[in-house]
């Protein structure tokens, strides 16, 4: 599914769009692959894709995903909006220039260096699980109307756990040929499918095909296992009572990777939050049901807007 139907815009700015930079190893049927470029932007190399016109909205991934995540959702919204996604640094087809910046205030630090780069003057981000806790850090750094959370993961993991789940996560990274063993032994189908499965999702063979097309890339599962290793919320949980932006969190009633009651209690410290459950759906929501994801927030974007 390449490009999944993205229009030509008469409009668009000559220096966006496959002519600039493609990447030399991104499929050809990669979804949206005709809209996917690279940008320098240092310490890393980009990969970036953009569709549609009008006011941007910028999509972030969560961990261990990439823009096909978002393929869907992107489309939706490219019929309001330009919707503009990226690969998180080591993940994807982002090229990384240092790897010790995969933590959550460097990562958003360098996001919003690309930001200003561009010069897209987001009006909203929108991530996705640990890209939900992206878009609150980014909201802090940029002038956005509004914020939004797709199951964002916006909890610590309790006790002992948190201190040892990102500790193992390190010596992971640092053991030799780790990414390599977890990238074959994982990414056959029926494991593939079990994971994603488990996330409490409707799993399509799509699905299953695109994410298991990740995994099998060593270098997309180290960097997936540097940024478990290197992130850090409890700083960014305490400001929560003093965000003052405009904020949606939305969750599938069926997530069992992140409880929709994370995302309840987030909401209920921020004071300008809005939690809505969405029942059926589970961690994927945005791939289920990108149709019923997108009015949501182009809704609320639109009462922003209003307001």
């Amino acid at each position: 599914m390449t490009g999944e139907g993205a229009r030509p815009d008469p409009n668009r700015d000559p220096n966006r769009g496959p002519s600039r930079n493609r990447p030399r190893d991104l499929p050809r049927d990669w979804p949206h692959a005709d809209a996917s470029v690279m940008v320098a932007c240092p310490p890393h190399r980009w990969h970036v894709q953009d569709i549609g016109a009008g006011e941007v909205v910028l999509l972030l991934h969560g961990a261990g995903a990439g823009t096909q995540s978002m393929r869907h959702l992107m489309q939706r919204l490219s019929a309001t909006h330009r919707a503009i996604a990226l690969d998180l640094p080591g993940q994807g087809y982002t090229r990384p220039g240092r790897r010790d910046r995969f933590g959550l205030d460097p990562m958003a630090e360098d996001i919003a260096a690309l930001v200003a780069q561009q010069a897209w003057a987001p009006v909203a981000v929108i991530g996705h699980s640990a890209g939900g806790a992206l878009a609150l850090r980014l909201a802090e750094m940029l002038p956005l109307r509004a914020v939004i959370g797709i199951n964002a993961a916006l909890g610590t993991f309790p006790g002992m756990a948190g201190v040892l789940f990102p500790m193992i996560a390190r010596a992971l990274t640092l053991a030799p040929f780790v990414a390599q063993i977890v990238s074959r032994t994982t990414a056959t189908p029926d494991r593939v499918r079990a994971l994603l499965a488990s996330t409490g999702s409707a799993v399509t063979p799509e699905m299953v095909d695109l994410y298991r097309r990740q995994i099998l890339r060593a270098d997309h599962v180290e960097g997936t296992l540097a940024m478990m290793a290197q992130w850090r919320l409890e700083e960014l949980l305490e400001r929560l009572p003093y965000f003052a932006m405009p904020a949606l969190l939305l969750t599938g009633a069926n997530d069992r990777t992140v409880l929709p009651a994370v995302s309840a209690r987030a909401a209920a410290a921020m004071p300008r939050a809005v939690h809505h459950d969405m029942p059926g759906l589970g961690h994927l929501m945005h791939e289920e049901a990108p149709e019923a994801v997108a009015a949501r927030i182009v809704a609320f974007l639109g009462d922003q807007r209003a307001g």
